[in-house]
Formats: structure tokens, C-alpha cells, sequence
């Protein structure tokens, strides 16, 4: 990433302890959150944010980064980290091991995750429409949502295995914020089979419909990426 300076995006110093870069990045993801300030969603900022986050929050990574900028600083080149083009050939083929990788082990499992999930909402609520007050039909439904904790739980175990690529970093964030969506969607649902308030249903529905359109747009982004 030409000009990215990591610590410029969360507006810490070189010298930041790491407990400071995490309440750095904690405080900006609040900031930009969507759902508590949506006048200033910026998935690109999003993105930039937690790329930051993934070179600063490991200090493995963090000490690549800052003996790569010190080097540049003596040799008097722009204080940016190396493209990846200008990077040796294998660093490249790690690169593009760690994507594959990334896809295969975190997209990919969590995608078919999310849409089981989603999918199955309409056809449960249709069936648990026809008596809502039937016992046997609302334990049918409570299951289905027992279900959706069981795979989003999985999808969460998924998402934090392996720390995205960097050029996966707006996709990784709409994942992110899909199974977050879902997980508020349920709790909504499990609301309503506690007190039939059809605020809870409709709240429910709304969350996952936003999850469905973040989770399009993941599958989009990974398109235009690949």
C-alpha cells in the first residue's frame, strides 16, 4: 500500500506502548461504527483502519513494520512501506499464499454460514406464522435460532483464526459487521418468542436484511479483488 502509514491512520505515535495503539483503534472503530454513527460510515476508512490495526496490533508485524520504515528513513526514500511489487518475488508468493489461505479458511466457511443462516429465516417465520401460540411450531423456531448461535459462533471462531490480508481488510470489516447484524438479529427474534411483541419480529427481519446486502457485498468486493 503506497503512502500507508499505519500509525498515521490511528494517530499514534512510533513510540506507542501497544496498550495505546489498541485504544487507539478501539476508539476510531467506535467512531466510525455504523450503527453509532452512520453520517460517517466510510468503508475505506474502515478498511485503512484495520489494516492499520493488523500491522500495529501485532508486535511481530509492528517490528517488520518499523525496522522496514527506519530503513527507508536512512536510506532517505519516502517513509512508505514497499508495494508489493516492489517487494522480492517471495514475499509475493507469501502474499498471495496468505489470501488464498484467507479465502479458503475464513471467507469461504463463514459466506456459506451467513447465507444458511439468512436463507432459512423466511421459510421458518412462514412456517411459525401459521399459529404463532402453537407450542410445537415456536419450538421448531427456537431451534432454528439455536442454530444460527451455533453457526455464528463457528463463523466467529473462523473470522478470528488468521488475520485478514490487507487488501481483504473492507471485506473482512462487512463480514464483521454482517455476523454482528445477525447476532443483534437473533437476540431480537429470541425476544419475540419470549413476549410475541411483533417489534422484536420486525426488528429481527430488518437486521437480517441488512446482513444479507452486507454479505452481497462482500461476495461482490471478493469478485472485483479476484
Amino acid at each position: 500500500m503506497v503512502n500507508f502509514d499505519p500509525y498515521r491512520v490511528l494517530d499514534v505515535k512510533p513510540t506507542a506502548s501497544q496498550n495505546e495503539v489498541k485504544q487507539a483503534y478501539r476508539r476510531l472503530v467506535k467512531q466510525f461504527h455504523p450503527d453509532s454513527h452512520p453520517e460517517v460510515l466510510n468503508h475505506d476508512h474502515i478498511a485503512q483502519i484495520n489494516a492499520a490495526y493488523e500491522v500495529l496490533g501485532d508486535p511481530s508485524q509492528r517490528q517488520g513494520y518499523d525496522q522496514t520504515r527506519s530503513q527507508q528513513t536512512n536510506s532517505s526514500q519516502p517513509q512508505h512501506w514497499t508495494t508489493h511489487a516492489q517487494r522480492p518475488s517471495q514475499v509475493s508468493r507469501d502474499i498471495d499464499s496468505h489470501l488464498q489461505c484467507w479465502l479458503k479458511q475464513v471467507y469461504t466457511p463463514i459466506n456459506r454460514q451467513l447465507a444458511q443462516i439468512i436463507s432459512q429465516l423466511k421459510p421458518e417465520i412462514a412456517q411459525l406464522a401459521a399459529d404463532p401460540f402453537d407450542d410445537e411450531l415456536m419450538e421448531d423456531f427456537q431451534e432454528y435460532l439455536e442454530r444460527c448461535r451455533i453457526s455464528l459462533a463457528a463463523a466467529q471462531i473462523s473470522f478470528q483464526s488468521m488475520p485478514n490480508p490487507a487488501n481483504m481488510a473492507s471485506i473482512a470489516a462487512q463480514l464483521y459487521y454482517c455476523l454482528t447484524h445477525l447476532e443483534d438479529g437473533v437476540e431480537e427474534l429470541e425476544r419475540f418468542t419470549l413476549c410475541y411483541d411483533d417489534h422484536y419480529l420486525n426488528t429481527g427481519r430488518e437486521l437480517f436484511r441488512i446482513s444479507a446486502k452486507l454479505r452481497s457485498e462482500a461476495q461482490e468486493a471478493v469478485r472485483v479483488v479476484l
